[in-house]
């Protein structure tokens, strides 16, 4: 990976977490109820890839097509999922990356329902920050900016001077078109795939403190008590 590439020695106001799989590894649930789904309408499931990290209301005309009963469909893979949480854990240096961030300088911002996110971060025991922006209170999700601009919004901040912290490239082209810098993780997609403006493994590899004017981060390489 890249390092901290441009952002190495910049401050930031405030620090923006994708959930599913920058702090939570939820691939084995999510694709488990993907394919529950597909099982259930008779249709066949090739690739997660193309629709990973968007929310649920867009990604099932992607998967499923035009003519499925889309609203039904998203509510069926809603239940699934909130209901299957096995295996929904931690990635490497994900709790010390959000509890460093200084507080009222944090936020989450998923492509995940209230509920659906309730359920992971509850499963994985993940502590939250204050501020938690998900598929339910913005009208379109990833790779629209609006999440970001809502968390930006809810914290105070200019968007411009946040980091993004993302696994995914909706997700990254969503940090983009809110004006954020991106911090880019491994855990989900190949290096090539990513554009961010640091890339690195997992949050193991990186440390956030306070700095004067709000936060920064640095490159410490893997942690060996987060894996």
């Amino acid at each position: 990976m890249d390092e901290l590439g441009t952002l190495a020695g910049r401050v930031f106001a405030a620090v923006l977490f994708d959930l599913d799989g920058t702090l939570v590894d939820s691939t084995p649930a999510v694709e488990r109820s993907w394919h529950t789904l597909a099982a259930e309408l008779g249709v066949e499931l090739t690739s997660f890839g193309t629709f990973h990290g968007i929310p649920a209301v867009q990604a099932v005309p992607m998967a499923l097509g035009p003519d499925a009963d889309l609203a039904a469909a998203v509510r069926r893979l809603e239940e699934l999922e909130v209901g299957d949480t096995d295996g929904v854990t931690l990635l490497p240096g994900a709790a010390t990356a959000v509890a460093d961030v200084p507080a009222g300088r944090c936020a989450i911002v998923t492509s995940c329902t209230d509920r659906l996110a309730d359920a992971r971060i509850g499963a994985a025991g993940l502590r939250p920050p204050d501020v938690v922006v998900t598929a339910s209170m913005t009208p379109i999700g990833k790779p629209d900016p609006a999440p970001y601009l809502l968390a930006a919004a809810k914290l105070g901040v200019d968007p411009v001077s946040c980091l993004v912290v993302e696994d995914a490239p909706a997700g990254l082209t969503a940090a983009r078109a809110a004006g954020a810098a991106t911090l880019a993780l491994g855990t989900t997609h190949d290096a090539a795939e990513l554009d961010g403006d640091g890339r690195v493994a997992t949050l193991a590899d990186v440390r956030f403190y306070a700095a004067p004017g709000g936060v920064a981060v640095s490159f410490v390489g893997a942690r060996p008590d987060e894996g």
